[in-house]
């Protein structure tokens, strides 16, 4: 797709009615109720789902009802609805009552791991207790030896998140990729495209140069790229999410792609079910 395409596709989206359409369908489209799950075939086999940060001011149940009404399938959890400190019954019990709703658990995070190997160990636990297959993480880069032997003795994938140019370990994919060479290549990139953006880089590029080792993406719209760009709903924003799709499509992208919806935190379920829609949207239309 040319550059040029891209932009008359960005433009003329709204105008054209189709990500108006993908945002219709969201309620009627689908209920719990009905039994089933949602269709994934409007995301052209996409992994589509959130984080459960966007939701962090809603309970469990709640988070888990908003996943549904959304129409999706995939979801990683933060803190806030599965305690670090928690047991692993209590872990056992979180995953069966995603799982029973629907869900499929498909990372965790972001999980901040301190050079302290008890408290790395403890997050691994935390991950296998719960059947989640990638941690999303932010370890201290002297942490890194301990990350790599973790990984090899539960066999979990661990994906770096980068933070953007606040971020003093990992502003960039390229910062990521400096710190895993030469460890277990389950370790790996959480492609963030807003602090990706923010970082002054093409995330469309950043994914097809990754490609190999990123085992979750983070997305979300934002009004400027620079250092406090702040969250907005999804084709409203400067990042070309067009790109971005397009590229993983090209990669075959298997893993999360995860909606990461940082406004409204008090009522966020409107703008995700815009930006959600907006993405079905951009699908529906993109050859």
């Amino acid at each position: 797709m040319a550059k040029d395409e891209m932009k008359i596709t960005r433009r003329g989206l709204i105008k054209s009615g189709a990500a108006a359409a993908g945002f219709a369908a969201l309620g009627p489209s689908w209920h719990p109720s009905l039994g089933g799950a949602p269709s994934e075939d409007r995301f052209r086999g996409l992994r589509v789902g959130i984080t459960s940060y966007s939701v962090r001011r809603l309970s469990l149940d709640d988070a888990i009802k908003a996943t549904r009404r959304l129409g999706l399938s995939y979801i990683s959890l933060k803190d806030f609805h599965l305690p670090m400190k928690s047991t692993a019954d209590q872990r056992r019990e979180v995953a069966d009552k995603v799982r029973q709703a629907g869900l499929k658990l498909m990372g965790c995070g972001v999980v901040y791991m301190k050079n302290d190997q008890q408290e790395i160990r403890n997050a691994f636990e935390y991950a296998r207790d719960a059947g989640i297959p990638t941690i999303v993480a932010s370890p201290d880069p002297q942490a890194m030896p301990i990350v790599d032997r973790m990984v090899k003795e539960f066999d979990i994938r661990v994906a770096i998140h980068n933070h953007g140019p606040e971020d003093k370990n990992y502003p960039t994919p390229e910062s990521v990729a400096k710190a895993i060479g030469g460890y277990d290549s389950r370790i790996g990139f959480c492609i963030d495209i807003d602090h990706t953006t923010r970082a002054g880089l093409d995330p469309a590029r950043e994914i097809r140069r990754y490609a190999s080792r990123l085992y979750e993406m983070h997305y979300r719209d934002i009004d400027k790229a620079a250092s406090g760009g702040k969250t907005i709903e999804a084709g409203r924003g400067v990042i070309d999410l067009v790109s971005v799709f397009k590229a993983l499509l090209d990669i075959r992208f298997e893993y999360h792609v995860a909606l990461e919806y940082e406004k409204d935190e008090y009522d966020p379920l409107p703008g995700m079910a815009e930006s959600i829609g907006y993405t079905r949207g951009i699908l529906a239309v993109m050859r």
